[in-house]
């Protein structure tokens, strides 16, 4: 076995004392403090789920959520991501494609998203495939096959990476329709393979995808059945419902697979702001973006829509769902030095969050993981840096001063190596406490819902 793989069946159930649990107001110690002993036991249930709503912050690490939070809720408040029961962290790294037992110590999404997507370490620009390009089955795959709903939610394109690891195999995540395969001559219909990650999202026929990514469904099919028609009409011909707005989802029947693609690329951002420069900005007011229009949805709607529709296919069944919800531009606007369009994207992401808190409160039966894929670049400074900083004003009267130093302005700022922060509640959520591998969520969600495979 690949020494850098995960055990599986770590539970770091001895650092409970390490949890952060939201007190219930009786259980107070002197002082006045909270003692939340008896809150953090009653929170680890063992079991299986009905359900797994996993939720990714893309670039979202301790950085972005406290900048967030201090701009939103303030330094002493509370995002709905802060309230689950149980808290920990894990490590993010990849592994060299030519030397698997050789780690990359910064992933890009497609590696760590494969990660808690499969159990297995791979390659930066791999999906779903291990370091030899073998593809290995998803977690969205095996919900299916043992009779599971799935979903796939997300603000980017549905051929990004982190949506494209649940229901795709190919060897670059660049792979995105079947005109755009020159770097996935194997994976090609043309040469036999299961095509472009356009192509496999559709064959895998998950319950309801939602995302951008329009032009890459808008490809011409190469080869194989659908030849010569659009990855979407062919999408069409294969009953799904096709919608490209937000009035159009709000009126999909429930009961035939949904695709929803709402942008070209990825969707727009939720808020706009000041650039950063070298010397810092005066401080000002995130504004909300003008140039989005009313007829892309938020991500808050396409989770509830989504949580909607897979909740109505399970009322009868004895197996419930999977669902994995992603916050996509946190990461693209952490990239592009604007913190307006990180915040503004992780305050959307954080209501998503409530979705599906909310949805866990008459279902205490789901698992409901938030995290990340992998840190930032973003930090949280005094003043002007040697980078690029711009400083906000809070909702609480606060400057917040943020500094980008990775790249130059208008370049691409860096992910870094960090581990993140991973937080659960229900059944089997114990298990990320500590400090635990991506690889092993995997090993988690399929312990819930009892996988076979």
């Amino acid at each position: 076995m690949n020494p850098l793989r995960s055990r599986r069946g770590r539970t770091a159930l001895a650092l409970v004392a390490a949890v952060a649990v939201a007190a219930p107001a009786s259980a107070l110690a002197a002082g006045g403090r909270a003692d939340n002993t008896d809150a953090a036991k009653a929170a680890i249930q063992g079991g299986k789920a009905r359900n797994v709503i996993l939720l990714i912050g893309d670039g979202m690490g301790d950085s972005e959520i406290t900048i967030a939070r201090n701009y939103q809720a303030g330094a002493n408040g509370r995002l709905n991501m802060d309230t689950l029961p149980l808290t920990g962290a894990y490590t993010t790294y990849a592994v060299r494609k030519d030397n698997p037992g050789i780690p990359d110590y910064v992933t890009d999404s497609a590696a760590s998203g494969s990660g808690w997507a499969t159990g297995n370490k791979t390659y930066n620009g791999a999906i779903s495939v291990l370091p030899n390009e073998k593809p290995v089955p998803t977690i969205l795959e095996l919900a299916k096959a043992n009779g599971y709903r799935t979903g796939n939610v997300t603000t980017a394109e549905l051929q990004d990476a982190t949506p494209a690891v649940l229901a795709s195999h190919v060897i670059q995540r660049d792979c995105k329709g079947p005109q755009s395969m020159a770097k996935c001559a194997k994976n090609d219909k043309v040469n036999g393979g299961a095509g472009s990650i356009a192509e496999q999202l559709v064959a895998t026929r998950a319950d309801i995808s939602l995302g951008g990514g329009k032009q890459y469904f808008d490809q011409i099919v190469q080869a194989g059945q659908g030849k010569g028609q659009s990855v979407l009409d062919r999408a069409k011909a294969d009953g799904y419902q096709v919608v490209t707005d937000a009035n159009g989802l709000a009126h999909v029947n429930p009961n035939s697979p949904v695709l929803g693609t709402f942008a070209k690329n990825n969707m727009d951002l939720e808020y706009v702001g000041p650039t950063p420069t070298r010397e810092g900005t005066a401080p000002s007011r995130c504004a909300i973006n003008t140039a989005r229009t009313a007829s892309q949805p938020h991500l808050q709607d396409m989770a509830a829509k989504a949580l909607s529709i897979l909740d109505t296919q399970t009322k009868s069944s004895d197996k419930g769902f999977f669902l994995q919800i992603e916050g996509a531009s946190i990461d693209k606007q952490d990239h592009a030095a604007n913190p307006c369009g990180q915040i503004g994207e992780t305050i959307q992401f954080d209501y998503a969050v409530r979705k599906a808190l909310d949805y866990q409160k008459s279902h205490p039966d789901t698992l409901v993981v938030v995290t990340a894929d992998h840190g930032h670049t973003s930090q949280i400074v005094e003043g002007p840096t040697q980078g690029y900083t711009a400083t906000l004003r809070t909702n609480e009267g606060g400057d917040l001063t943020i500094s980008y130093a990775t790249a130059e302005l208008g370049g691409s700022q860096q992910h870094t190596g960090t581990e993140v922060r991973i937080a659960a509640g229900g059944p089997q959520a114990a298990n990320v406490l500590g400090v635990t591998n991506q690889t092993d969520l995997f090993f988690t969600m399929r312990r819930a819902l009892g996988l076979d495979g």
